[in-house]
Parts: structure tokens; sequence; C-alpha cells
């Protein structure tokens, strides 16, 4: 449902190299010292595996409730793909399948709300497979969080073959409605998470939130701070396209089928619409039927009502080898008379060309025209650039992302967003199992397919924001935690995120190195009452700080401080580390019991909260 008048602010290290027997790697956390590295002196395993974790899954829902359980705000539609729903090789049309994904979310938005919803934004759509005639297509929607009037809807497409049982992974998509009420300003009831999944998704919706308002802003570093690489002058003339020859330009009139059920264009019906002009340019560029991969994110600035005129604009902005990128962008006039267009929506997509064997063919290059061509060329290329970053960081598993991510201003909302939400999703697993404690310290433990997780907890008297000034500033970790032994701060990105290098001393071995990190370390305030304050460290790699002979480079996943407000001057803090099973022997067999280690490093950090308490008057005044 489009969006009524509410305005709205290559190549990595392999995956299969990050655990290379000859790689040597070491983890900051919580080992047999502290809050440090972890050593290599053997390891027998701690945990009895999946069948312990069922046992205790059945033991916290002894009815089976569970199994029956089904999120209050999902909807699903199926509908059965008809000939008049595809295009000419027989497959659905990303237009019709945008239509239902619009009509799917909007259902469940308005099931939650109670009132009229509205679309104001879909994230980036990745489609993984094609839908052919005769085959199912069935959509959930359920909402992840709602906030003040806006919700997130978490939107997955799966299709299926009735006659062979086969199903298909088709995308996933994030879009935010807004709620609306015309006799009074609408406040949405909280989400309350019930299963795992739901706890994730309610937890990093937040942070996703803060990606879709920083979204412009990063552009614009990119294109003011980066070199995006300008290849006009070296590409092959002879097979340069004008780019003015893709242009589409293309009218709509909007009719009562058109809109939905508050007189609003169904905004479904407008993505569908640009979809049309946006292949229509495609082909122009590449003499052939593309297909679209890609739909980067689609912004409603206003509404359509029933009796506009929409025009739709369409241009390939750049042709990289095997793909093109396409804007779109739509405006509305009420009346032909009228000299004044309402922007409605822009958006890029990103098509490929296929051959018998479905492989990307080698595209024509496009020759932009004009300084506004140029401008749209060079634009293109950075998007390309943050897409795959994008991709990468954000959209990909956790289990496929290298440990260190090499860290530039085109990438660095991402990373801080995936430290972030890697930290609230591994505090959102479950069941986190009691393993021991000892001097009201408590060690929890959590055993995956590729991870093997801990977790720490204690309770100080202290004021929960003074110990998250305190705990978020690494500079400060060597008065309390001995395996810091120099914190450097190398770069100050901005007010939430900070990359440190810091050096930890030889412990236990008196003819081994030191150890030295980067860490990104990102913090968070809580977004409502009840949410804790996260503190998320992660590494990544600077080419001002490479690894040296002196020292072994040390790396850390996932780690950090989540903070919880349980009373005036009281304070839980927890401290997370997430590490990979295939590196056990980097995990000291101490851990199956709370060690003298853990108690000393943890009293520290407690010590240390409750004597800067004095500094509290001057912290709150620089929050």
């Amino acid at each position: 449902m489009e969006l009524g008048g509410v305005s709205s602010q290559d190549a990595y290290e392999p995956a299969s190299e990050m655990f290379s027997p000859s790689r040597k790697t070491t983890f900051l956390c919580l080992g047999s010292g502290g809050l440090g590295a972890w050593e290599t002196e053997g390891i027998t395993s701690i945990f009895s595996g999946r069948a312990s974790r069922k046992q205790m899954g059945q033991a916290q829902d002894p009815a089976g409730t569970m199994e029956t359980y089904r999120n209050p705000t999902e909807v699903q539609m199926s509908q059965l793909v008809l000939l008049c729903h595809t295009n000419h090789r027989g497959e659905l049309s990303v237009g019709q399948l945008l239509k239902w994904i619009d009509i799917t979310a909007c259902l469940s938005a308005e099931r939650h709300a109670g009132c009229p919803c509205v679309t104001a934004s879909v994230d980036d759509i990745y489609f993984e497979h094609t839908i052919r005639t005769g085959q199912v297509v069935n959509i959930k929607a359920k909402v992840n969080r709602a906030f003040n009037s806006s919700m997130e809807v978490g939107i997955q497409v799966t299709s299926e073959d009735p006659c062979t049982e086969k199903q298909w992974n088709v995308c996933k998509a994030l879009a935010t409605f807004v709620a609306q009420r015309e006799s009074s300003k609408v406040k949405l009831k909280q989400i309350l998470p019930v299963t795992e999944e739901e706890k994730m998704e309610y937890s990093v919706a937040a942070e996703r939130r803060r990606m879709r308002l920083l979204y412009t802003e990063t552009i614009q570093d990119l294109l003011a701070n980066s070199v995006i690489q300008n290849d006009l002058e070296s590409r092959d003339c002879t097979k340069k396209v004008p780019a003015e020859k893709t242009r589409v330009e293309s009218v709509e009139l909007v009719l009562p089928p058109h809109a939905n059920h508050q007189g609003n264009t169904f905004g479904g019906q407008i993505m569908a619409w640009m979809e049309n002009v946006a292949t229509i340019a495609a082909s122009r560029l590449c003499q052939a039927h593309p297909t679209l991969k890609t739909i980067e994110m689609f912004h409603f600035r206003g509404p359509s009502q029933v009796g506009d005129r929409l025009v739709l604009k369409a241009i390939v902005n750049n042709a990289f080898k095997n793909s093109m990128e396409v804007g779109v962008c739509v405006e509305a006039y009420r009346q032909e008379m009228e000299s004044c267009r309402r922007h409605l929506n822009s958006a890029f997509m990103t098509f490929v060309v296929l051959d018998g064997d479905d492989q990307p063919i080698t595209l024509p290059w496009i020759q932009p025209q004009g300084q506004e061509g140029k401008r749209r060329y060079r634009e293109a290329s950075a998007r390309k650039k943050m897409r795959l970053d994008r991709k990468y960081i954000v959209s990909c598993k956790q289990a496929e992302v290298p440990l260190s991510v090499p860290w530039d201003p085109s990438n660095q909302v991402y990373l801080s967003y995936n430290n972030v939400s890697s930290l609230k999703m591994l505090m959102a697993k479950d069941p986190w199992v009691l393993t021991s404690e000892s001097s009201k310290i408590k060690l929890y433990t959590l055993e995956e397919d590729k991870f093997l997780s801990f977790h720490m907890e204690m309770t100080v008297c202290t004021d929960t924001t003074q110990a998250f000034l305190l705990l978020s500033d690494l500079s400060r970790r060597p008065e309390w935690d001995k395996h810091y032994q120099s914190v450097e701060l190398v770069q100050q990105v901005d007010e939430d995120d900070a990359i440190y290098h810091v050096i930890s001393p030889v412990l236990g071995d008196p003819d081994g190195k030191p150890r030295d990190f980067v860490i990104l370390a990102s913090r968070r305030k809580p977004c409502d009452s009840g949410e804790p304050y996260v503190i998320a460290l992660r590494s990544v790699t600077l080419p001002t700080h490479p690894e040296t002979p002196e020292r072994i480079r040390g790396e850390t996943l996932c780690s950090g401080f989540c903070l919880w407000r349980e009373g005036d001057q009281q304070t839980k803090v927890s401290y997370y580390n997430q590490a990979t099973t295939s590196l056990l022997n980097y995990v000291t067999t101490n851990v199956s019991g709370l060690s003298s280690g853990f108690i000393t490093t943890f009293k520290a950090c407690e010590q240390f909260l409750l004597d800067n308490k004095s500094e509290l008057a001057l912290s709150l005044q620089n929050l």
C-alpha cells in the first residue's frame, strides 16, 4: 500500500579459508585469565550435544504448545500462477509478485494495528528462483516489530510444484508500514516475541531501521569520500550504446481497481508499473529479454489516489560486465494543465540477460550523455559497491562472513549493523544452559552446529547509563582487564562506532608472542524501555594496521556486553562471546567450570564500575 502523505527521513577472503589449519587464530573473550585471549592447550568438549538441548526444550514446553503456535500477526497467501500472470517465457511477472507481496504484508500490518496502514518503503529484494505457469506461490508475512506509528513486516516467498511436491525459496523482503487514523494519532502496541526466531527478528529490527534512515547519507558519503572506478575512457567505444536510447516514459491513469480500500493507489500496483518500464529500458540496451535479479529499496514519498496520472520514467544508468542498473522514478499530477508534478517514488533495479544454460551473458557498454548522465553513471557504480557490501555483510549467513572484514567508508554502516545485530541475535538464541554459578556470577553455554558460545552474567550496584559509558570506552579496558595491555583509538567513526587497536600481553608462555586485535566497537542505547544497552565487538582489517612478525593477529567474530536496568542503581551486566566449533582447541578446559580467573576478571570489572560512580554526572552530560 502506498504511503498516504507520510514523509520519511568484490572480494573478501573466502569463507572456506576462515578456519584453515595453517591460520593461527585467537579470540578475545572470557578465558582462563578472564576477558582476554583463550590459549591452545588441549580441549575436551563440555557439552552433551543436541540431545540435551532437545530434552531441555521439551521440559520448557511440556504441553507441546509451541508446536501449534502461530504468530497472531501472520498472514498467508497462496496463488496458482496462471497464463495471465506470466511473461513471454511462461514465468511469473515480478510486477504481479510485488502486488501479492504488498497485499499480504499490508494485511499483516493492519491485523496488528487494527486500522488502515500504508506502505512507507520496501527494502532490497534478491530473487533466487523463478516461478512458472502452473506452480503455486506461497507468501507469508508477519510483523517483526512495531515502533511509534510504523512497523517492520517480514515477508517470505516460496514456490511449489503441486505435481512433484518440490519447493523453492523465491525471495525474502522487509517492508515498513505506517498506521493511519483520521480521528486520532496512532500509537502502536508492542510486539511480544515468543519463538527464538521472533526474538531475533524483533531485536534486529531496530538496527535495520537505523540503517534505512542512514541510507541517503551513506551513499552521499561514499560518493564524496571514496574513489569510484571510472572506466569510461577504457571501454570499447564500438560497443557502446547511448544511454538516451534506453529512456522510457509511460503514463498510467489510476482507476478504482488500482486503489485499495482507503482510496489510495496500491503500492504494489505502482511497483508493478515501475518494473514494467524498467524492463523495457533494459531490453533496449541488450536487445533481448532481461531478467530482474535485484530491486533496491522502494521509498514512497507521498500519496496517490484514483484519478491521478502517474508518469513513470526509466533509463539504464550503467551497464557492468554481466548486469545493468535501471533507474525508475514516478511522478503524479491531477489535471492535465498542472505544471507541478509530485515525486512519488524512485527505485533502482538490476537486470541480467540469461543464455540457454541460464548463465548471464556479457552486456554492451552504456555511454552516459551530459553531466546528469555521468552523475547517474557514477552513482550506479557506488550503489553496486554498496549492494555487494550489503549482500555480503548483511544478507548472508553469519558462518559465511570472514572473521575480519576490510573496513572502508562504503561498508561502515553495514559492518556496524552486522556487529550489533549479530550480538542481539546471539543474545536472543535459546536455550542457554546454566553451566556454573559462583560468587553471584553465572556462566551459560550454548552449542550449535558451527558455533560455541558462552554468556557471563552478574548484577552491579551502579547506574546503567554510567556502566554503558564506561564499558563502551575500550581505552579504559586495561584498568580492569589484564589481557588488555594497551588500547589505541584508531578512528572515531561516529558517535556510536569506533575502531581500536588492542595489544594483549604474553600470558603463560614465556617464549610466546604478544597478540594484537583490530576491533570495531559499536554501541547502541535502547529504543524502548526494557531493552538493553548494547556494546558489540568484532574484528575488522585496516591497511594502516597490518599484521606484523612481532605479534600474532587475533580475531573475534561476535562478542560484547548487554546491560539491563534492574532498578535504581542496579544493572545486570551480561557478556557474550561466540566461537566456531572448528576452533574449540583454542578454548581451555576450565570453561566447563567457573575458574578463579573468571571470577577475578569479572570482579575486577564490577569494582571498576563501582569506583567510577563519581563520574556519573559528567558522563551523562556528554552522552
